[in-house]
């Protein structure tokens, strides 16, 4: 179970990178900066599912190419406060987490392709692929974890 629990931190790591493919190829994290609160489902192994609530915070930074994200995410059974710094050079994404209820940490790196990214977010124990959309004020995002009893991830975002 210990590995379930430090697999959400690196998939809500997603969000840190969920618009980068959105706006100019120069300055992809600019379309992110605000506030956004969304939710989704927790799709657990076994069948069962949790709702899961965030509020998130970006800052963008530099020309652009940076990105700081605060992030506070709940379900029933799951509490996140997750913080990232993520940079974007050359249509690559990547940059490192932290999770400070469970103390965890992790990097994440991908490529950024239209309105859509694709990127590997790993940990000490597991990892997890993802795939994300941005489409004008909102992000959907799906995550697949390896080696967790979290079968997946389905959030929508929106910019408050």
């Amino acid at each position: 179970m210990r590995a379930s629990r430090l697999a959400i931190p690196t998939l809500l790591t997603a969000l840190a990178v969920g618009g980068a493919a959105h706006g100019a190829p120069a300055s992809p994290f600019r379309a992110l900066e605000g506030s956004w609160t969304g939710g989704g489902v927790i799709n657990l192994s076994d069948g069962n599912q949790e709702r899961l609530r965030c509020r998130a915070a970006y800052d963008v930074g530099g020309a652009g190419e940076q990105l700081r994200l605060n992030i506070r995410c709940a379900s029933d059974s799951y509490n996140i406060d997750l913080s990232s710094d993520v940079a974007y050079r050359g249509g690559e994404i990547s940059g490192q987490w932290s999770e400070s209820s469970h103390n965890a940490s992790g990097t994440i790196e991908g490529r950024a392709v239209g309105n859509r990214i694709e990127a590997q977010a790993r940990g000490q124990t597991f990892s997890a692929g993802l795939a994300l959309t941005t489409s004008g004020k909102r992000q959907t995002v799906s995550i697949r974890p390896a080696g967790t009893d979290i079968k997946g991830v389905d959030l929508e975002l929106a910019r408050r």
